[in-house]
């Protein structure tokens, strides 16, 4: 689960939990009042002392959960399931003392059952729903007869019993199968909704990280052609020596790739899928790219394995794509200069790119925030945690995924996911 996504639902669990006690405040205040009815308007108070007894256990069940859940950080489906078989039990308990059946409270076993449909999985509203109608058989035959309704029963009374019952039965098979289907579909509601966040969320860095490109290609441009100059003189006036030469010519090739760079960051998204957007084959894009990495980090002790359908899908080979992939390749040099492995398989709409270091691995909390905000786990000034991110968002937005898994004998797997229909010519 998503980091905002456990934040939603953390704040959601623990507001189903208060709801629920309200609504047991009201079940508790409702036998109250009917309980002093009856002692003050009947005058009966045989068998009231054991249902206060009962009632008074319900409440200091729920203000002991209150309490609880204050101090808890997360409230699974587990537990609230257990929540609700109490009140199932308890109210067994209260209808038992108080004429089982004949007591018109019975229909109250079908607040339990709509609260696990709203909230819970299916598994537990069925259990849900087949302990109030095992409680509710029960009590057609074991109770504790209650004096006022003993009153008024007879042969029709017992055929309405039954047809209560009956009635309750149909009813709880209603509300297990169509008010989950309402509460899975709210939920998977709020989910999007994360998600959308989530997203809007991750633009919104995304533009300010373009802004700050924008402004950086242009207050870099002026410096780096200075240095260009400089080194490109250095390097005529120093001819006769080798070793100065071959440095001064590094320092060349790489003054020019900035510029490049800085370059692409300048073009606007239209211009730059224009100037980048030729058609080649996947297999000779991902060679070339790998090529182009290797210029940038050469020495890294490499193995690649290519395949898939042939001819491989040509498509429009994108700089953001091709970045993004660079990315990546950097973040597992730098994690382990040896070993890198980089497989690649492909059908006729998806790619499947993996690379594999044999770094030091990634522990849940690193693999949770990656791609989902801007952060570093290198020392100093190795890193400022943009590659990642910026990788992860362009693979989104093409439709891909990431995925990040720690390896048998140390390092990282990185899994991309990418359909090609965007990018099919």
């Amino acid at each position: 689960m998503k980091p905002n996504q456990q934040n939603v639902h953390l704040h959601t669990s623990h507001l189903n939990m208060r709801r629920l006690l309200v609504l047991r405040g009201v079940a508790i205040s409702s036998w109250l009042i009917t309980l002093l009815l009856v002692v003050f308007t009947l005058h009966i108070e045989s068998g009231i002392w054991p249902l206060l007894a009962t009632l008074t256990a319900w409440a200091s069940l729920s203000l002991w959960t209150w309490w609880h859940i204050k101090r808890t950080e997360t409230i699974v489906d587990s537990r609230f399931f257990i929540q609700l078989i109490l009140d199932v039990a308890i109210l067994t308990i209260l209808l038992y003392l108080s004429g089982g059946s004949t007591n018109p409270f019975t229909l109250m076993f079908l607040l339990p059952l709509v609260v696990a449909a709203s909230v819970l999985s299916m598994r537990y509203i069925w259990s849900i729903a087949l302990l109030t109608i095992s409680a509710y058989s029960f009590l057609l035959f074991n109770y504790i007869p209650f004096i006022p309704l003993e009153h008024h029963m007879g042969g029709d009374f017992n055929v309405h019993i039954i047809g209560m019952w009956w009635g309750f039965v149909i009813s709880a098979a209603l509300i297990a199968t169509f008010a989950a289907k309402m509460g899975h579909t709210l939920r998977e509601r709020d989910h999007i909704l994360a998600e959308a966040k989530e997203k809007a969320l991750r633009d919104e860095q995304l533009v300010a990280l373009g802004s700050l490109a924008a402004g950086a290609a242009h207050e870099l441009g002026t410096p780096l052609g200075t240095i260009a100059i400089l080194a490109n003189e250095l390097k005529y006036e120093y001819a006769d020596n080798g070793a100065l030469s071959e440095q001064l010519q590094i320092l060349c090739s790489q003054v020019q790739r900035c510029k490049g760079t800085l370059s692409t960051l300048s073009a606007s998204a239209g211009q730059l899928q224009a100037a980048a957007g030729k058609s080649q084959p996947l297999d000779e894009y991902i060679s070339e790219t790998i090529q182009q990495w290797q210029k940038i980090r050469p020495g890294i002790s490499l193995l690649i394995n290519l395949k898939g359908v042939q001819p491989p899908p040509h498509l429009l080979a994108e700089q953001t794509l091709t970045q993004a992939l660079i990315n990546i390749f950097n973040n597992a040099a730098d994690a382990s200069p040896d070993n890198i492995e980089i497989m690649a398989s492909w059908c006729k709409d998806h790619l499947q790119l993996t690379v594999c270091d044999r770094g030091p691995g990634i522990d849940d909390d690193t693999n949770a925030r990656i791609g989902r905000s801007i952060f570093t786990t290198k020392d100093g000034d190795q890193g400022m945690g943009l590659g990642l991110f910026l990788a992860y968002s362009v693979i989104h937005r093409l439709g891909g995924e990431i995925q990040l898994t720690n390896r048998d004998g140390g390092g990282v797997s990185t899994a991309i996911t990418l359909p090609l229909q965007k990018l099919l010519v």
